[in-house]
């Protein structure tokens, strides 16, 4: 093999990823915009150019502002709850010197049931009519309840929903980073006089933090891109009480047909998820710059 042939080699490996990325992540994101800036419909896109007017009528709009703020609020809301919750279960299995074994895989039987399951599964237990929650209620003498009637209760519901699915992820994240706490670590705090709580909180939470934020930033964004269960659940009822963005994105544009309208939508809300998404990365990388 000659020098110039082995040249070629690098770019001729990188070529089919570059290809890949060509295809499925840079033109659907030029398209995108270009529907963003144009007047476009679902059987006729790109017909003319309007500028920021898209843009400008989403962000008159009180439906797609206020999903923007629902948006925010479930993502947030949501990743705390499992981060929380995810943080106890690892650290009660990790004290129990317990693998997660047979019990692991029961958790993760939310995780890999389909969202569209999981929210038909939720709204048959939850049904004010024929529920098996207001059954067991009813059988045990006490009034029966409805959690997706009022606006508050649909939105907690759905954040409970998630937090069933995602929490034992969070668990096994943070259990497998829990695993790489040096033992001796431990074994030098003991011996300085430190209880449990002082050894957490000084010790264990610190040494793990890098992976706390990361699994915190990824369920940001999975929280940010709820659809399923918003559609199956609620509808994004009662009123708007439980319209996300990505459930304002859809109904404006396969229920309004107007593309247009949407893309310029996906856009801010993209942009929206970035900024948030970015303070939890910057914390991040400060953590890894002052590490180093």
């Amino acid at each position: 093999m000659t020098a110039r042939t082995a040249a070629r080699v690098p770019g001729a490996l990188a070529a089919p990823s570059v290809a890949f990325l060509a295809v499925f992540a840079a033109y659907p994101l030029v398209y995108v915009i270009g529907l963003a800036f144009t007047d476009s419909t679902l059987a006729r896109p790109l017909q003319r150019w309007t500028g920021f007017d898209n843009f400008r009528t989403a962000l008159e709009s009180q439906s797609f502002t206020g999903s923007l703020w629902r948006s925010v609020l479930f993502a947030v809301l949501a990743a705390a709850v499992q981060l929380v919750l995810g943080t106890a279960l690892a650290l009660l299995l990790r004290a129990r010197a317990a693998r997660p074994g047979l019990l692991g895989t029961l958790l993760l039987l939310p995780l890999v049931t389909p969202p569209v399951m999981v929210g038909v599964a939720w709204k048959l237990l939850l049904a004010p009519v024929g529920g098996a929650l207001n059954g067991v209620l009813q059988a045990a003498g006490l009034p029966g309840v409805n959690p997706l009637g009022s606006g508050t209760g649909a939105f907690i519901t759905l954040v409970v929903i998630d937090s069933w699915q995602w929490t034992p992820f969070v668990m096994l994240l943070v259990y497998a980073a829990l695993l790489g706490v040096p033992d001796e670590l431990r074994e030098a705090a003991a011996l300085d006089g430190a209880g449990r709580a002082r050894t957490l909180r000084s010790i264990v939470l610190p040494y793990i933090e890098p992976t706390l934020l990361s699994v915190l930033l990824l369920k940001l964004v999975i929280g940010f891109k709820v659809f399923d269960i918003v559609y199956v659940v609620t509808s994004g009822g009662p009123g708007f009480s439980t319209t996300t963005s990505t459930y304002d994105i859809q109904r404006t544009a396969l229920q309004e047909f107007d593309v247009g309208g949407a893309a310029a939508a996906t856009v801010l809300f993209s942009l929206l998820i970035g900024l948030v998404t970015s303070l939890v990365a910057i914390r991040r990388k400060k953590y890894e710059e002052v590490a180093v």
